[in-house]
């Protein structure tokens, strides 16, 4: 091998770096979850229904790929993405997947399980809508999320509480859902429990990090 062949493959090898980190499952889901919000080892491995030192693990490779850092606050060390461009990244693989591999459209169906949904409604649109006062929008992620981040207006309603606080939700504008992206259960099986009760709704086109992502306005802060 040439010196220049040499040093090309050092170079490629810097670059499959990235590559080997996102070669696991798991660790796909802990980006899109750091996608939502920052989050300690605890909260990661509470959502991914993994162990701390697995998690820990997986998050020591995603660290030295340079997808995520840490900083620690207080007691706890919190994990966040090291740019937008981690979580474009992401879904670029997926969109990806999704083009070339048959075996994703069959595992998101069997994930999303739910049949028939409404037509879903686009950023563009949501947001014409939002200014003129015509829609409610839904946040259904955990509170941690919403606090983090969320759509201008958006009230937040947890998933496992929407049955118990439809009372909430004025019945006399279309409700338009949102999760954590196009891969996200939240907003389909929300949409699919509002409609069961009579109300109007569907869902976002994709999720709250696409939403950001392409420039359109956001708030954080707390649901009080």
């Amino acid at each position: 091998m040439t010196e220049d062949h040499r040093a090309k493959v050092a170079l490629n090898e810097q670059f499959a770096r990235v590559g080997k980190a996102l070669a696991n499952a798991r660790r796909i889901e802990l980006l899109d979850l750091l996608g939502q919000a920052p989050r300690s080892v605890d909260s990661l491995a509470a959502e991914a229904e993994m162990s701390v030192a697995l998690t820990s693990s997986h998050l020591q490779v995603l660290r030295g790929a340079g997808l995520v850092s840490a900083r620690r606050e207080a007691q706890r060390v919190i994990y966040r993405l090291t740019g937008d461009d981690v979580y474009a990244l992401v879904s670029s693989v997926r969109s990806l997947a999704q083009s070339h591999l048959a075996d994703v459209d069959r595992a998101a169906s069997e994930y999303r399980g739910v049949a028939g949904e409404p037509e879903p409604v686009t950023r563009d649109d949501l947001w014409r809508r939002a200014q003129a006062g015509d829609v409610v929008i839904l946040d259904l992620r955990p509170r941690v999320e919403y606090e983090a981040g969320h759509i201008p207006g958006a009230v937040s309603i947890p998933l496992d509480e929407l049955g118990e606080r439809l009372a909430e939700i004025p019945a006399d504008r279309e409700i338009v859902a949102y999760c954590r992206g196009p891969y996200c259960v939240l907003a389909p099986r929300g949409v699919e429990v509002l409609g069961a009760s009579g109300y109007a709704a569907r869902q976002l086109e994709d999720g709250f990090p696409e939403w950001r992502i392409a420039g359109y306005p956001t708030e954080t802060g707390s649901v009080d």
